[in-house]
């Protein structure tokens, strides 16, 4: 019994406009908060790097700038969906640095700080999980990286018979 594969397991955006436009939405939603603080750091700079040299980060009055860099022209391109996946990988590292140096409840002596630590430590985690999706998935047809990529697929290795590209993935013939 054959069952059409491509048809039953259909996860991508192609001819899919809901998918599409839900993914766009999804991307939206992720880097918010990520331009959010980009922004916000602008207007708080002696602040942040204050916060910064308080839990020891080297350099805070450069680094300042490289996170506002990556708050914002990450989250900014995240919504655009420009080269998604690199910066969802960045923004996956970053959070993980963020949740480890900030947040790291286990540490904290104090119960009631211990519990908004471990509530920032664990949001931290949701969204370094959304970020993994769009690694794993791309960015979705509403992006510049599918814009980029129209009619250029990239083929896995030939043994597996699958083509991937930023409209998802289908079965080919052959090995």
């Amino acid at each position: 019994m054959a069952m059409d594969w491509e048809r039953n397991t259909r996860l991508s955006t192609e001819g899919n406009a809901m998918v599409a436009a839900v993914s766009a939405l999804g991307r939206l939603l992720m880097a918010l908060i990520f331009v959010r603080a980009g922004i916000n750091k602008l207007g708080t700079i002696a602040a942040t790097t204050a916060a910064m040299r308080s839990h020891g980060i080297p350099y805070p009055d450069v680094l300042v700038w490289g996170a506002i860099l990556v708050e914002l022209g990450g989250g900014l391109m995240l919504v655009a969906g420009l080269y998604a996946r690199w910066v969802a990988l960045a923004l996956f590292f970053y959070t993980l640095s963020l949740a480890l140096i900030f947040h790291a409840y286990w540490t904290v002596s104090d119960a009631a700080a211990a519990r908004s630590d471990a509530s920032f430590f664990f949001g931290h985690l949701s969204m370094m999980g959304g970020m993994l999706f769009v690694v794993a998935f791309g960015a979705g047809a509403y992006s510049i990286d599918a814009l980029m990529g129209a009619g250029r697929a990239l083929r896995s290795p030939r043994r597996t018979g699958i083509v991937s590209n930023e409209l998802g993935l289908r079965r080919t013939r052959g090995p």
